[in-house]
């Protein structure tokens, strides 16, 4: 840890503190680069695709402990002043943007595939040379496998069975942890854990029912990735909200545990408005999914 402390031993608020360099930057990376290539490789039905995908996720778990306790360490220590808190602000508010954009581009190849190539391919505007080279006699709306029927028939899943209460369970997450948000600053721990412990818990009960979907959606509706173009978007923006579900939900629960030992004040909590925030964020994402994916 770089040295925060003034002449006296108190931390100098005018220091803004710089750690020493840390390794898990890098171990993250190799961590995510073995996660990427096992997940590629299982969906590529390699053998050993799987046993390396855990293995990644099971190595990323590890750094992730060790580098955000170094973190809270150094918070408890008192090295973060009032210039760290507004680069963590700022830092958080860049992140969220980018999840933004990353979202968006999933979003945006549903909606060109569903405005542009699919009326292309079914010869409307100028797609006649498109419709005719191409796939000839090809007719087909959304939801649709594609041109050449990959993956077989299928049903789609439902809007008003599981991805209805899914979205009443985000919603009902989302006031939850304003709640216990507010009882942080007024100095009700009782309250706190209560709420964001109902915040962690409904977490949990919508990743139970989307895992619930798929299943059903799989040995069901014969809904799959290979269901062509339809099935790929679909598992491509549910699949990775409930993975950021997943992470919001594990960071909710760390939160629970620093909250349960008082690691936050009413005027010093930025980790928690942090984790707010995320958990706000992947609310308005499943709206929209819900939207786009489900009703529409």
């Amino acid at each position: 840890m770089a040295n925060a402390h003034a002449a006296d031993g108190s931390h100098d608020q005018d220091i803004y503190f710089v750690p020493h360099s840390s390794k898990w930057p890098l171990f993250a990376s190799v961590a995510l680069f073995t996660t990427m290539v096992g997940f590629a490789s299982w969906l590529n039905e390699a053998s050993w695709g799987r046993t390396v995908f855990f293995i990644g996720i099971a190595g990323l778990l590890a750094i992730l402990f060790k580098w955000f306790g170094d973190v809270i360490r150094e918070s408890l220590a008192g090295y973060y002043n009032k210039h760290v808190d507004v680069s963590f602000r700022m830092g958080m508010v860049w992140f969220i943007f980018s999840e933004v954009f990353f979202f968006a581009a999933f979003f945006g190849a549903l909606f060109y595939a569903r405005q542009f190539a699919l009326p292309w391919l079914n010869g409307e505007g100028h797609g006649a040379v498109t419709h005719g080279l191409l796939w000839p006699g090809f007719a087909g709306g959304w939801p649709s496998n594609g041109p050449a029927d990959i993956g077989g028939s299928y049903q789609t899943v439902p809007a008003w069975g599981l991805p209805l209460l899914n979205t009443l369970i985000l919603l009902a997450s989302g006031v939850t942890v304003t709640i216990a948000h507010h009882a942080l600053k007024a100095g009700k721990r009782g309250a706190l854990l209560l709420f964001l412990g109902l915040t962690v818990l409904l977490g949990c009960v919508f990743l139970y029912f989307q895992a619930t979907e798929y299943i059903h959606a799989y040995t069901e509706l014969n809904l799959t990735l290979g269901s062509g173009i339809y099935g790929s978007t679909f598992f491509m923006l549910t699949g990775f909200h409930g993975a950021h579900v997943t992470l919001g939900t594990i960071m909710l629960l760390v939160m629970w545990l620093r909250c349960a030992k008082g690691h936050f004040t009413k005027d010093n909590h930025f980790a928690f408005e942090a984790v707010a925030w995320y958990w706000h964020f992947v609310d308005v994402v499943w709206l929209g999914l819900f939207l786009f994916v489900y009703v529409l």
